[in-house]
């Protein structure tokens, strides 16, 4: 059992320290000329749309059209929206049968938009002033279809701190490639839907949102539909392009995380392999110590835990909670497992939707 935990930990290990390694980032000057569109969906978003637009507006080196679908909003969010001379409001119709919310949202948008490129953000995200321009000169210069990369993660509660740093544990210490686009192969597509920047022409081909209307995870979904097709993806380290505060506290980060964990992991047949993994590699040493084998696992999780925090600009004293983490990533995807098995339908933001899995 030593050497299967050890085994276990150094799996991440490895993959880690090769994927920080070689994980890209966007550098580079947009061509004149060139103009993104920032694409907004927006739903009930009053507290954070403010802000979100603030940041949007203050893009420069590269020429911007900002767009705010709001989404039947009844906190006011158009209100703060209307009050932006420089952007476009625009109302979504009323949600039609077989598309989730957002995904239509965002279909609506990218209609309306104008650019050669189309930058995705979700209204708690805050880019960087240089953020679209440099996503839009790596994509063209490395001629890829979508680009995308997970912001810093701005972390204010305990619970925050339990679940929302495990994105970047799990592309980073389990995705071979890391999602770069060297590797074309669909199942090892990654993108994180609070910052997607698309080229237009490649996005319109595909078919768009409307090709993945079902589905509630929309970067990962049009990340493997754009390799399917023929067109490269890439993710690279968004901390320096963006931040965001994805939920606020331990039970809405316990939602927002269930809500599309049978399009990743909780699959039937993927959820097993995945508790060996991660309860093997960082669960199973706890109980063998004193076994140097174990302090070995232990020790190689959480260095890993560190190197990663430290790229994604992460507080390093959320790297103390790693195992709890695990236990608590595992507990979120097996309930949503449970549930889509005994037929319970997935929910966002007053909405339900048929539970669906990733292909």
């Amino acid at each position: 059992m030593g050497w299967l935990a050890l085994g276990l930990a150094l799996l991440p290990a490895l993959l880690g320290a090769a994927n920080l390694w070689f994980q890209p980032r966007a550098r580079g000057t947009a061509r004149r000329g060139t103009l993104v569109s920032i694409l907004i969906p927006a739903r009930n978003e009053a507290a954070h749309i403010g802000d979100c637009l603030a940041a949007a507006a203050g893009s420069r080196n590269v020429d911007i059209e900002i767009l705010v679908m709001d989404d039947a909003s009844t906190d006011g969010t158009a209100g703060i929206v209307a009050r932006h001379p420089q952007v476009r409001l625009l109302r979504a119709p009323a949600l039609p049968a077989g598309w989730t919310g957002k995904v239509h949202a965002c279909a609506r948008l990218a209609e309306a938009a104008r650019g050669d490129w189309l930058l995705f953000v979700d209204a708690d995200v805050r880019l960087a002033p240089d953020a679209a321009a440099t996503l839009a000169a790596h994509a063209a210069e490395r001629r890829l279809a979508l680009v995308s990369g997970v912001p810093r993660q701005r972390i204010g509660s305990w619970g925050e701190a339990l679940t929302v740093p495990f994105i970047n544990v799990l592309m980073l210490g389990y995705l071979p490639f890391g999602g770069r686009g060297r590797m074309r192969r669909p199942g090892f597509a990654a993108a994180c839907g609070q910052l997607l920047m698309l080229d237009a022409a490649s996005y319109r081909a595909v078919g768009g949102h409307g090709a993945i209307r079902a589905v509630l995870h929309d970067g990962l979904a049009l990340a493997r539909l754009l390799r399917a097709r023929g067109h490269r993806t890439e993710v690279v380290d968004g901390a320096p392009l963006a931040s965001c505060r994805m939920y606020r506290g331990f039970a809405e980060a316990w939602a927002g995380f269930a809500k599309n964990a049978h399009e990743g992991m909780a699959t039937p047949a993927g959820l097993p392999v995945w508790t060996l993994l991660l309860a093997g590699g960082h669960l199973l040493p706890w109980a063998l110590l004193p076994d140097p084998r174990a302090v070995a696992a232990l020790a190689l999780g959480f260095a890993i835990r560190a190197a990663i925090a430290a790229r994604a600009r992460e507080p390093l004293w959320t790297v103390a909670l790693h195992p709890f983490s695990v236990l608590v990533a595992l507990a979120i995807q097996w309930q949503a497992l449970i549930r889509a098995l005994m037929g319970r339908r997935a929910g966002w933001k007053g909405r339900e939707y048929p539970v669906t899995t990733a292909e």
